[in-house]
């Protein structure tokens, strides 16, 4: 273990060189290396998650700049995982990344799902969490789910030990899925405030400490600054 790199998170007594060792044996995946994903992968590395796979099919564009703040404009139109991994070694190379340039299907999800302690869905649309769900839920993984739009977001942990699904928070699937896709506007920090806390939940699971979101949704209001703690 490297003491030093580690050391003002390993003072604190609820993490300690026991919490360390298990953040260090961890394997998450993080499903979206966008602006949750890009905010939620830097401080899971920083943390020293020792595997942290990052499953987006995407390039980087000009347009993500303003919130993804793994990338910079020299790799507009290169593979985000290859930007996003290359980020994330060069922050902490006692950590291995695992890139999947593939999009998360109904068809590979219980393959990319398998071996992960906890998966991270970092996505901005209904059809991919939804089969997140039914992936982690079969292989019985638990799941941190996390959404944004315009000023706020919403944060929850799914398949713990309270055994509550995606399904459970929108039971309309269908309707849901079958929506048309629409861009929609976000200020940058938005993401970096949830993606952080999605981050933070992961790190409490994995080490055993803390409060845990299991059952309970989180939103927050980052224009009005309002939060609210809703049951499932």
């Amino acid at each position: 273990m490297d003491y030093e790199r580690y050391s003002r998170q390993t003072m604190l007594p609820q993490i300690g060189e026991e919490g360390q060792r298990r953040l260090a044996e961890a394997k998450v995946l993080v499903v979206g290396v966008g602006g949750l994903g890009s905010a939620a992968a830097i401080y899971l590395a920083g943390a020293g998650i020792g595997t942290i796979g990052l499953c987006d099919p995407d390039t980087v564009s000009i347009s993500n700049l303003q919130r993804q703040v793994l990338y910079d404009t020299a790799q507009t139109g290169l593979p985000k995982t290859d930007c996003a991994a290359a980020r994330l070694s060069a922050l902490n190379p006692d950590i291995r990344v695992v890139k999947i340039a593939d999009p998360l299907t109904a068809d590979n999800a219980a393959e990319l799902v398998s071996g992960y302690d906890l998966v991270l869905d970092c996505t901005d649309n209904f059809d991919t969490r939804f089969v997140v769900d039914d992936a982690c839920a079969a292989a019985g993984v638990p799941w941190v789910h996390g959404a944004i739009g315009e000023f706020g977001g919403q944060i929850a942990l799914f398949n713990g030990l309270s055994g509550t699904c995606y399904s459970d928070l929108y039971p309309d699937r269908e309707a849901l899925c079958s929506q048309p896709k629409a861009v929609r506007g976000v200020v940058g920090p938005v993401p970096g405030v949830v993606g952080a806390m999605q981050a933070m939940q992961a790190i409490k699971y994995i080490a055993g400490f803390g409060d845990i979101l299991d059952g309970r949704l989180f939103t927050i209001d980052l224009l009005d600054l309002n939060i609210r703690h809703i049951e499932i």
